[in-house]
């Protein structure tokens, strides 16, 4: 009996100890933190590793006090000191590895922040902080997966009984290592690509790309190991695996530059005066603010079917602009298509020079139509060898 109140007494010293020192520590965590939120006005770094690791900081300190206080409070030989020595180990793996995340956002965050902003307009100094930043990006998303794996192995390392089960997992190494090399063959394949992506340039952060043939278009949004994230131009989101950008062909608008040109295209009829088109279209051009004054011609590219085929190209700063401009330059030249009259296809019916008579007369003789327009037709002679082979039926028998 006087044991257990021993214990008891002892558990509750402890405990007493261990949240004044937690009360304690968070207390000059708080002073800590509004001295670093002073300095950080003058510090842009201090001031990220002041908000990016303030929570894992205090946690980390807290255990590092509540420990001290255990330990100073209580005998290794008393029977609760294992599990509360084992549980505040975990917490102290765990908050460390909080830490290290913290502290690899920061260094996302500056290596960021020192090439500066991106815009829609793309300069040298863009092309290299949007290349920065997809790499800087991919490699923080790699860097934090590996210290979240590492911290879980070092938890899995303080008990006892995670030998033994690893003693028996790696006996069949063997066999586990080809399952999961075939289970695991698409998911590394991505990962492979994700880092492709993000060190070969292909696509960056913030990059405008066409896909499947037009299908889609979009901006590239978001880089992971595994997949792409492209906003589409209709605010929706498409997600692609990494793979798709190393094996399918793709457009990228805004590899090197973000001007593009586009076409519209026209079918009008063979009498459009095309000087009064020109002229049309340049003055579209001049009054429109999305065009970059780089292009903008208008050129027959086709004369078939009965139909002109007229293509104008324009240029813009940028692929919105350019849509905008294409759809802008449609309009017009339609509106001046319907104002000047003519201009659209027509489609020509000329009367025949057979009268309906003299049909008549032949369908009464007995005579099989023929049409004029044959083989044997355009010149005498074409005529001629027509009669030979003109048949006619007289009392039952053909004759030639």
């Amino acid at each position: 009996m006087p044991n257990e109140i021993d214990t008891a007494t002892n558990i509750a010293v402890t405990a007493a100890w261990a949240a004044g020192a937690v009360v304690a520590v968070y207390i000059v965590g708080v002073a800590l933190t509004w001295v670093l939120a002073r300095i950080s006005r003058r510090s842009a770094l201090i001031r990220d590793i002041e908000v990016l690791t303030r929570k894992p900081v205090r946690l980390l300190v807290m255990v590092l006090a509540v420990t001290a206080a255990v330990r100073r409070t209580s005998e290794p030989a008393d029977s609760w000191r294992d599990w509360v020595d084992h549980w505040l180990l975990i917490l102290m793996i765990a908050s460390i590895t909080w830490l290290m995340t913290g502290l690899v956002r920061v260094a996302e965050r500056r290596a960021i922040a020192r090439y500066g902003g991106g815009g829609e307009e793309i300069s040298d100094a863009d092309r290299i902080w949007r290349r920065v930043r997809t790499q800087v990006t991919v490699l923080r998303r790699l860097a934090v997966a590996i210290v979240v794996i590492l911290g879980g192995a070092a938890i899995l390392m303080t008990f006892p009984s995670f030998s033994d089960i690893g003693a028996t997992v790696f006996a069949s190494a063997g066999v586990l290592s080809v399952v999961a090399g075939l289970a695991a063959q698409t998911s590394l394949g991505a990962v492979f690509a994700g880092m492709q992506i993000a060190f070969s340039g292909a696509i960056r952060v913030g990059d405008i790309v066409q896909l499947e043939k037009g299908q889609w278009w979009g901006r590239i949004e978001e880089i992971t190991l595994t997949y792409v994230v492209v906003r589409l131009w209709d605010e929706r989101r498409l997600v692609l695996p990494s793979t798709y950008f190393t094996t399918e062909a793709f457009e990228n608008w805004t590899r090197s530059a973000t001007e593009l040109m586009g076409g519209v295209e026209f079918d009008v009829d063979f009498t459009v005066p095309f000087n009064d088109m020109r002229v049309e279209l340049d003055r579209l051009l001049a009054e429109s603010d999305l065009w970059d004054g780089r292009r903008g011609v208008l050129q027959v590219t086709d004369a078939v079917g009965g139909v002109v085929r007229v293509r104008v190209v324009v240029s813009a700063h940028n692929a919105g602009a350019l849509f905008d401009l294409q759809c802008a330059v449609r309009e017009g030249l339609v509106d001046w298509m319907q104002r000047t009259g003519g201009v659209a296809p027509t489609q020509r019916i000329l009367p025949s020079d057979t009268a309906p008579e003299a049909e008549t007369d032949r369908e009464i003789a007995g005579e099989t139509t023929r049409v004029a327009a044959g083989m044997f037709s355009g010149s005498p002679e074409a005529e001629e060898r027509a009669k030979a082979f003109d048949h006619t039926v007289e009392d039952g028998e053909v004759r030639v």
